[in-house]
C-alpha cells in the first residue's frame, strides 16, 4: 500500500508531510513525498527553486520525475536539505521540477499516479497561503503553492487538500482563513512530532518549526524572519483541516491564470501581474545583497551583548517566542552561521530552548 502525500510549498511541507504520514498511515510503509527542492536562502544560495539538472545521483522513478535518495549531491553553488531528510527519514522524496510550468508539474504528477496507484493522494500546505486570493498585503509565497494547486485540480483522481497550522506561515490572518476551512481530520501531538524531531534540530523552516512547537503544546507569541508580522501560537496551531480542492482553486486567481503554463517565466509574470510581486524576484535581490556582505563570524561576547538587547526589545513587542533563523537575522549573522548560533546559545541557556523554538524570558535571566 502506497501513500502519496504532496507538499504544496517544498521546504517545511515536506517535514509536515512526514509528521502527517505518522499520524494518519503510521502503521503502513513509508509513504512517498512529493516535493519541491526550494530552501530559500537560508540554504540554498541560488535563488529559486532546483531542476533535476541542479542534482548528482537522482534515481528514476518515472520518465519525467526523479527521486532524491541520501546519496544525491547538489550541483555547486547549489545547496538542498532534500539529501539530507532523505538520510533522516524512511519516505521516498521525489522532486518536483516547475521549470516547465503547471504543465510540466501536471504531467509529473500524472505519471507519479500511473506508477504508484496509491492507496491516498494528500496535499498539504502548512500556513494556509494556497488560499490565498493573490492581493493579500501580507501575502510573500503564493508561488509555489499555485503551481502545485494548479496541477491537482487537472489530474484525475482525487486528491484531497489538507491545510495544517492555519495562519502560522504568517500570510493570511487566522480570522481570515477560518471561514474557508473545512472540518479538523487531525490534531499533531507531541508523538507526531517524534518520528521528525532529529530534523527539527537542522532544518531551516520556520513554520514546520512553529508546527511542531504548537503539538508539543508551546503557546504565545512568536516573530519570524524579515520583520514580519508576529505569529499567535495557539490551540489552532497544531491543527489540520481538509479544504474542498475546488474552492482552494476558484478562490486562488494565480492557480487559476497558470493553468496552462509551460515555463517557470511564465508563472512569475502572472505572479507579478496579479500578486504585484514574485517571490523569486525578492531572493533575487536579497541574493546579490548578501552577496556584498563579508561572511559573519561567531563572536561569543558579541552574540551575547546583541542578543539581550535583542530580547529586550521583543519582550517589549510582547513576543514569547522567535525562530533561530530569525535570531541570526537579528544579529546580522548569515544563515550559513545559524546553526553554530544555536549551539551557543543552547548550550549557554538551555531552559531558554523549547524545541525547536527560543523562549524570549518574560525577564532578563
Amino acid at each position: 500500500m502506497t501513500r502519496l502525500i504532496v507538499a504544496a510549498g517544498g521546504g517545511g511541507d515536506a517535514v509536515a508531510a512526514a509528521m502527517l504520514h505518522a499520524a494518519l498511515y503510521g502503521g503502513e510503509e513509508p509513504a512517498v513525498i512529493l516535493t519541491y527542492a526550494w530552501d530559500r536562502l537560508v540554504v540554498d544560495p541560488v535563488p529559486g527553486p532546483r531542476s533535476t539538472s541542479d542534482f548528482e545521483g537522482l534515481a528514476p522513478l518515472t520518465p519525467a520525475v526523479r527521486t532524491v535518495p541520501a546519496s544525491a549531491r547538489p550541483v555547486a553553488p547549489t545547496r538542498s536539505t532534500l539529501p539530507h531528510l532523505a538520510a533522516e527519514l524512511p519516505h521516498t522524496f521525489a522532486l518536483l521540477d516547475p521549470k516547465r510550468g503547471v504543465e510540466g508539474v501536471t504531467r509529473q504528477l500524472e505519471e507519479v499516479l500511473r506508477q504508484l496507484e496509491p492507496e491516498s493522494i494528500d496535499l498539504i500546505d502548512v500556513g494556509g497561503d494556497i488560499l490565498a486570493q493573490g492581493g493579500e498585503p501580507t501575502l510573500k509565497s503564493p508561488l509555489a503553492d499555485a503551481l502545485t494547486l494548479a496541477a491537482a485540480c487537472q489530474v484525475n483522481v482525487s486528491v484531497r487538500l489538507l491545510v495544517a497550522g492555519p495562519g502560522l506561515d504568517g500570510e493570511l490572518p487566522p480570522d481570515a482563513l477560518r471561514p474557508l476551512l473545512g472540518p479538523v481530520v487531525h490534531t499533531f501531538t507531541a508523538t507526531d512530532v517524534e518520528p521528525v524531531s532529529g530534523v527539527l534540530e537542522w532544518h531551516p523552516s520556520e513554520v514546520a518549526a512553529m508546527l511542531a512547537a504548537t503539538a508539543r503544546g508551546v503557546r504565545g507569541t512568536c516573530e519570524v524572519r524579515d520583520a514580519g508580522p508576529t505569529v499567535a501560537l495557539t490551540d489552532e496551531g497544531p491543527r489540520v483541516h481538509a479544504v474542498d480542492l475546488d474552492e482552494a482553486v476558484n478562490r486562488n486567481r494565480l492557480a487559476r491564470a497558470i493553468m496552462t503554463t509551460a515555463a517557470l517565466d511564465e508563472v512569475e509574470a502572472y505572479a507579478r501581474e496579479i500578486c504585484g510581486f514574485s517571490e523569486i524576484d525578492h531572493e533575487r535581490e536579497k541574493a546579490a545583497r548578501l552577496s556584498e556582505q563579508p561572511p559573519g563570524e561567531i563572536e561569543a561576547d558579541v552574540v551575547w551583548a546583541q542578543l539581550d538587547r535583542f530580547e529586550a526589545e521583543a519582550r517589549r513587542r510582547g513576543v514569547t517566542h522567535t525562530t533561530f533563523r530569525r535570531l541570526a537575522e537579528a544579529l546580522n549573522l548569515p544563515g550559513s552561521q545559524r546553526e553554530a548560533l544555536r549551539r551557543l546559545v543552547i548550550d549557554s541557556r538551555p531552559d531558554q530552548y523549547e524545541p525547536p523554538l527560543w523562549r524570549i524570558t518574560a525577564t532578563p535571566e
